[in-house]
């Protein structure tokens, strides 16, 4: 069909419409290309031209600031200061002895330690960076800084170093941290990758260990821009982790460091107790060890002489140790035999030194006590009373008393290595031993010989019992982060009260009255008067032979076949607000190595300082001003490490 004229300029005018709009779409495109290539070869040049080199974005992990630790009354025990480090990323350096040959022209290196880090560098990721020198001084961290386009792949760091401002006076509370090892990555089921960084510290023992994820913190990144030599160019972006939380524990760090001194040169472990609330006011295991030098890098030397101190100074004697509790589980089996109504308390068993039970006879400490009751049994630690009551319960209804008053029992707390102990029974003895219990066992354990051990942690808590009649429950953490940490309320243990009344009374004749086995180490004054008992507990057999020819004395024996010494005790006696339990490992008698000691700390405790000589009796008055006189010094603070963080 032919066009018209009109419709051939129809077409013409569609065309050239379309035309435009193409041409101006097109132009548009142009311009928007042509002001993206000003821009990217205009104000983004250096970066594209850093990019063109080869140069890489490199994200490393921030450490976070581990959580302080502080006492009962907020003084810093566990802190951080800074510490200069060198690190090396080995892909970054390429020719790492190269590397490590300038390096030591600027920087004294210690050979075991670059080995280590050498070995270590090896192991690990090649991007990972590996401290090749730590605690460093200024003056180096300065001159690696200052060379480093010579120095590929190595960087001064500053970071944050673990330290214990009162060295040996916290040390089995706290323990300490030290690097990750492969025992650790390969003992904790953690997947943070803090872990992966070389040298890390985490907790290795004691508080540390045990809130080692409440401490740590999560870590923080940083992402940075190196170039293809490994120099770090520029840093990008940072986001911070979130530093650990802070711990505040019941210690007391004055009374523990009271305790520490007082030792003196004896192998000792001592605890402290609020019987109102469970709070753990000082643990103490003597001798001690200091550990930073753990933090720091223990040397060989110096490890090797804590491990071969007879004394077992890296011991913590206080939950791990376990000993023969000697006469101070009388207490518990006097009431067992009242609660189960199988004696009275004016009713007399006869002491002629020794009891005898199938053909053997079981001894009393005293040549004889003659006619004694349930009150003199105690005052007086007469052996011979507790065989009797022995026979007439039989092991298993004292071993119900003993469980019932905290013994055998493992306590929940952030400590390293806490003994159970050992309530023996008839059925543990077949199970453990496949043997059958005797009468003779029964007997021994009577006295807390034969197979009973107990902690000072676990006759701490007896000792509160006691006082209060209450389950009461130990605990070492007071807050987290400010947050008071609940204190729960304590059961009844269902002990009659009379028969409590009559324990303590004893308990207080211990200590007051004249024929007391601690007389020696009471407390004259009125509101602070104490009651407790001694005990001695055997670690070796004493042999007819020997008896008959005279019991060799503690103080003619060499130190490790000594008797254990204890004492446990409670004051003020009339309203108890502390118990206390120590063991003297082979100290002798707890009437003269013991109790003097726990008379001092609880003096100690409720007066909030060395006690005034009043308190004693005015015969001991000289030597206890001479032996306050020349206690080790009572504060070991570092200048300026021993604040409190009001």
């Amino acid at each position: 069909m032919r066009r018209t004229p009109r419709d051939t300029e129809e077409s013409f005018r569609r065309v050239s419409r379309r035309s435009l709009l193409l041409s101006g779409a097109m132009a548009a495109v142009a311009g928007v290309l042509a002001l993206r290539m000003r821009y990217m070869q205009g104000e983004r040049a250096d970066e594209f031209r850093l990019l063109a080199e080869e140069n890489r974005i490199s994200i490393r992990l921030i450490p976070p600031a581990r959580g302080q630790i502080f006492d009962r009354n907020g003084v810093l025990i566990a802190g951080n200061e800074q510490n200069y480090r060198i690190v090396m990323v080995r892909e970054d350096a390429r020719d790492v002895p190269a590397v490590i040959a300038r390096l030591r022209e600027l920087v004294a290196l210690d050979d075991a330690e670059l080995e280590r880090a050498l070995r270590e560098m090896e192991r690990r990721s090649p991007f990972v960076p590996v401290t090749i020198a730590d605690r460093v001084s200024w003056e180096a961290l300065s001159a690696v800084a200052l060379n480093a386009p010579a120095l590929p792949g190595v960087a001064p760091e500053v970071g944050l170093s673990r330290i214990y401002p009162f060295g040996p006076d916290m040390a089995h509370v706290l323990g300490y941290v030290g690097p990750v090892s492969d025992y650790d990555l390969n003992r904790l089921d953690d997947p943070d990758p803090l872990l992966q960084i070389p040298r890390f510290q985490i907790g290795k023992i004691g508080v540390e260990a045990r809130l080692e994820r409440l401490l740590r913190g999560t870590a923080g990144t940083r992402r940075i821009e190196v170039n293809a030599r490994g120099r770090v160019l520029r840093e990008l972006d940072r986001r911070e982790g979130e530093a650990g939380a802070d711990v505040q524990l019941t210690i007391d760090h004055r009374l523990q460091n009271f305790l520490l001194a007082r030792y003196g040169e004896e192998s000792a472990a001592m605890v402290i107790l609020d019987v109102t609330d469970g709070d753990i006011l000082a643990i103490a295991s003597g001798p001690s060890f200091d550990p930073n030098l753990f933090v720091r890098g223990i040397s060989v030397a110096d490890y090797q002489a804590l491990m071969a101190h007879d004394h077992r100074p890296l011991a913590d004697k206080t939950v791990q140790g376990t000993y023969p509790p000697g006469s101070t589980f009388k207490m518990l089996v006097a009431l067992a035999a009242l609660e189960a109504g199988l004696v009275r308390p004016d009713e007399t068993v006869t002491c002629n030194g020794f009891r005898e039970v199938g053909g053997r006879r079981f001894h009393c400490w005293s040549r004889g006590h003659g006619r004694v009751n349930l009150h003199k049994s105690l005052v007086e630690s007469c052996d011979v009373y507790y065989y009797e009551m022995a026979q007439r319960l039989g092991i298993d209804a004292i071993a119900a008393m003993a469980r019932r008053f905290g013994l055998g029992e493992r306590f929940d707390l952030p400590m390293s290595g806490i003994a159970e102990g050992l309530v023996p029974s008839v059925a543990w003895k077949a199970e453990r031993r496949g043997e059958t219990w005797r009468v003779g066992d029964t007997l021994n354990a009577s006295i807390g010989q034969g197979y009973v051990l107990a902690s000072p942690l676990q006759l701490a808590v007896m000792t509160a019992r006691l006082a209060t009649g209450k389950a009461v429950v130990p605990r070492l953490v007071k807050s987290i982060n400010g947050v008071e940490q609940p204190v729960p309320e304590f059961a009844d243990l269902g002990i009659t009260p009379n028969n409590l009344r009559l324990i303590r009374r004893a308990m207080e004749g211990v200590v007051n009255e004249g024929r007391g086995t601690a007389n020696g180490s009471r407390i004259l004054a009125a509101d602070k008067k104490m009651a407790g008992k001694t005990g001695t507990s055997q670690v070796r057999n004493i042999t007819a032979a020997e008896r008959a020819r005279g019991v060799v004395r503690n103080d003619q024996l060499p130190w490790n076949r000594r008797d254990h010494a204890l004492f446990v005790g409670y004051a003020p006696m009339d309203a108890p607000r502390l118990a206390a339990a120590l063991v003297v490992e082979h100290g002798g008698g707890g009437s003269a190595a013991a109790a003097p000691i726990v008379r001092d700390a609880i003096l100690f405790a409720l007066y909030g300082e060395i006690p005034p000589l009043a308190a004693y009796p005015e015969s001991q008055r000289a030597r206890i001003r001479t032996m306050f006189e020349t206690l080790p010094v009572l504060e070991r603070i570092r200048p300026g490490s021993g604040a409190s963080r009001a």
